[in-house]
């Protein structure tokens, strides 16, 4: 499996070089790098967007000024925007483990 893993990025690696170089481009990053650049850049800003959503409805809190619909609506998406948060850390966790293995793998045996 490793080998057959191996010999794909190998493979993949080659081509994107090729093209890279034919391009104009340089870049001796291996695939699992960039794919994981992208997806870390990816994670980061949907981050941003559920922390600008918190910020957001805790102005819609302090702005609610006792109004029972505007204080639910509020603590919604106060508990949404935090559940969003947890899960984008997770998910970059993961990514970044994933990608840290399978870098690690690849390198390993090429």
């Amino acid at each position: 499996m490793r080998t057959l893993l191996a010999s794909a990025s190998s493979s993949i690696q080659s081509g994107l070089s090729a093209a890279g170089g034919a391009a104009g481009y340089a870049s001796n990053l291996p695939l699992t790098t960039i794919v994981a650049n992208v997806i870390k850049v990816v994670l980061g800003l949907t981050g941003i967007v559920f922390v600008c959503f918190l910020v957001y409805a805790g102005f819609l809190y302090l702005t609610a000024g006792g109004v029972d619909d505007n204080v639910k609506k509020a603590k919604k998406l106060i508990a949404n925007s935090v559940i969003g948060i947890l899960i984008i850390v997770s998910a970059y966790a993961i990514a970044s483990y994933l990608f840290a293995a399978l870098n690690t793998i690849t390198t390993a045996t090429g």
